[in-house]
């Protein structure tokens, strides 16, 4: 069964920072070391939104609300993802979620294209 699990959220002022952990278990190593994974983001009354997305070999993709703020990475051999967030503001206050594909393309941005999910930790960014 796979398991995911986020770390680091909490509470910030408008131009902190804020580094996410997530601790990726129960996949077949060849497969977690394979996969596509990223942070989706979802705030009160919105939709899930996908933050950033990373492939095996570190290929990044990030929405344009966070180009240049945000950088995603992962360190296969620990099965970790991470997600270094600066210059925060209190629009990217939202719960955050961890999440894998079950293939290795990161080809699309849709949280719908996600099979995997963290319970999520909360980011609040106050003015």
């Amino acid at each position: 069964q796979v398991q995911l699990v986020e770390s680091g959220g909490g509470s910030v002022q408008a131009g902190g920072s804020l580094r996410l952990s997530c601790a990726l278990s129960g996949y077949a190593y060849s497969t977690a070391s394979n996969n596509c994974m990223g942070w989706i983001r979802q705030a009160p009354g919105k939709e899930r939104e996908v933050v950033a997305q990373v492939n095996y070999v570190g290929s990044a993709t990030y929405a344009d609300f966070v180009k240049g703020r945000f950088t995603i990475s992962r360190d296969n051999a620990e099965r970790t993802l991470y997600l270094q967030m600066n210059s925060l503001n209190p629009e990217d206050t939202a719960m955050y979620y961890c999440a894998a594909r079950s293939y290795r393309a990161c080809t699309g941005m849709s949280h719908t294209l996600f099979a995997f999910w963290g319970q999520g930790t909360q980011v609040t960014v106050s003015s």
